[in-house]
């Protein structure tokens, strides 16, 4: 989750404001952090539970609907702890690349003049002195 919230972090680090560019890397971090609490039973508060029923439908173009199972008050720790792990990953990233900043302008210099990078390439970034 905190590589998926790389580009925002880079992004809050470098420049005065957050722009909508990094929306399809936070949905995709949401939606895991999600699946963490609801499916794979990762939360200490949630317990190792499932919450929501997943079910085919096959009607209307949609394909797998959503039943929710759960209380109110679930809902409300639910989205607690989906808030708790993509705000700890933000900040892990963010102290990552703050930490790494020279190599952080490194990365975005390079990328400013080739475009792409292979890894060779990108390690070798990181292991100039």
């Amino acid at each position: 989750i905190a590589v998926a919230l790389g580009g925002r972090a880079a992004e809050d680090i470098i420049f005065p404001t957050v722009t909508t560019s990094a929306g399809d890397d936070l949905a995709r971090a949401t939606k895991l952090a999600r699946a963490m609490v609801t499916q794979y039973g990762m939360s200490d508060t949630m317990g190792p539970v499932t919450y929501g029923k997943k079910e085919e439908l096959v009607f209307l173009g949609k394909e797998i609907g959503e039943h929710k199972n759960y209380s109110e008050s679930s809902a409300r720790t639910i989205d607690l702890e989906v808030r708790n792990i993509v705000g700890e990953a933000y900040a892990s990233a963010k102290k990552t690349l703050s930490s790494n900043r020279d190599r952080l302008a490194a990365v975005a210099n390079l990328l400013l003049t080739e475009e792409t990078i292979d890894r060779a390439t990108f390690n070798a970034l990181f292991t100039q002195p």
